[in-house]
């Protein structure tokens, strides 16, 4: 379509002329999800089977070396994170837990406590909580779900405020991105077991999404959040894996129907509540909709290749994951996908910049840009 292309160019175009953020522009960002935001919580859970923390993942980050982070370098975090002034991305949470018991000469859980605590300071600009395999739902995946990120937030703010007292810490939270991008994982359970859900099937499922999110945006708020920056529901169906279950190698359009139908629900969700919470703000990217305009228009961000992964095997060599023995493409940046469910590091660059101040096709009703500066 013209338009899609149109909105592409100029976004490239916005791309040659975007320059670094200088000094961070809110306190603090705070981000919860799945595998499309995590930086590497799962390197701390031993029974996860959603890691990435091994080559081939990591092969263009500063370093060459596996985050945790399934893509070949940065992901849309990062990125999100460089423009809105901030030198690196929120770290996981788990690793200050981590890191806390590690410096411990005590297994008390006390001494534990005392050193989160102390290694809170450097968690004032921030912090991972998004979990490889989660979903909205909690019964979604097997690492950890939305819930428990939440959570883990609020052990953190009552931590922040062993530093600061609970007024500052009020107004920072009010002032810092409270970012979420889950959902994806919800529909692939969901359509692993309804091949062919009817309309009644489709409309439970999105109503329990539904509402599950608005009870987890709520919980936020109440703990402080007042400005979201939420990603939705990404074209899934037409990933390479789902692509390599269809004898045709198309999309499965069933897929991306309910992937449409929960971010239809997302959107009348935070309309509403606009209205319902005081003072709160938000902006929605559409990741489906960027993946839709990158395959039909692949050559406008130079990408050659947007049905098979860089890394992996089988066919469209997506039926398998990323791993060390895995194969791996050399000309990345020519890539949509990573592997057989995410993005390249290419990819996430270009979908930053969309949602950071790109057009309303991408980000609305206002960009990740306006909502920082709101």
């Amino acid at each position: 379509m013209a338009v899609k292309r149109d909105a592409l160019v100029r976004l490239l175009l916005l791309t040659v002329v975007a320059r670094g953020a200088s000094g961070a522009k809110v306190p603090a960002m705070f981000v919860f999800g799945d595998s499309t935001a995590d930086v590497g919580n799962n390197d701390y859970l031993p029974g996860s089977s959603a890691r990435a923390n091994f080559p081939h993942n990591g092969v263009d980050f500063p370093g060459g070396k596996p985050t945790g982070r399934f893509s070949n370098g940065l992901i849309g975090v990062d990125f999100l994170a460089f423009s809105m002034g901030f030198k690196k991305s929120p770290p996981p949470y788990l690793s200050l837990v981590a890191n806390a018991a590690n410096s411990s000469s005590s297994s008390s859980s006390i001494e534990v406590t005392r050193n989160v605590t102390k290694a809170a300071a450097s968690y004032m600009t921030g912090a991972n909580f998004a979990s490889g395999g989660s979903g909205v739902l909690d019964s979604t995946g097997t690492t950890i779900n939305m819930t428990k990120q939440i959570e883990y937030f609020s052990d953190l703010k009552d931590q922040m405020k062993t530093r600061l007292n609970a007024n500052r810490v009020s107004v920072l939270l009010s002032k810092s991105i409270f970012l979420i991008s889950a959902g994806g994982n919800d529909a692939f359970d969901f359509f692993s077991q309804n091949k062919s859900p009817d309309y009644t099937g489709v409309q439970q499922f999105t109503e329990a999404v539904i509402s599950t999110y608005d009870s987890h945006v709520k919980t936020l708020y109440n703990l402080g959040a007042r400005k979201f920056a939420v990603i939705d529901v990404p074209l899934i169906g037409c990933c390479p894996y789902w692509r390599s279950q269809n004898p045709t190698g198309e999309c499965i359009e069933p897929l991306n129907q309910l992937a449409k139908s929960l971010n239809d629900g997302i959107r009348d969700l935070f309309t509403n509540l606009r209205s319902e919470m005081q003072r709160m703000k938000y902006s929605i990217a559409s990741s489906y909709e960027l993946v839709s305009s990158l395959i039909e228009n692949p050559e406008v961000a130079g990408f050659e290749e947007v049905k098979s992964a860089c890394c992996g095997g089988g066919r469209l060599n997506a039926e398998e994951g990323c791993t060390p023995k895995s194969s791996c493409c050399s000309d990345r940046g020519k890539y949509l996908f990573w592997d057989l469910l995410h993005p390249t590091q290419a990819t996430s660059k270009f979908a930053g910049l969309a949602f950071y101040d790109g057009l309303a096709q991408f980000v609305s009703p206002i960009t990740f840009k306006q909502l920082v500066e709101a």
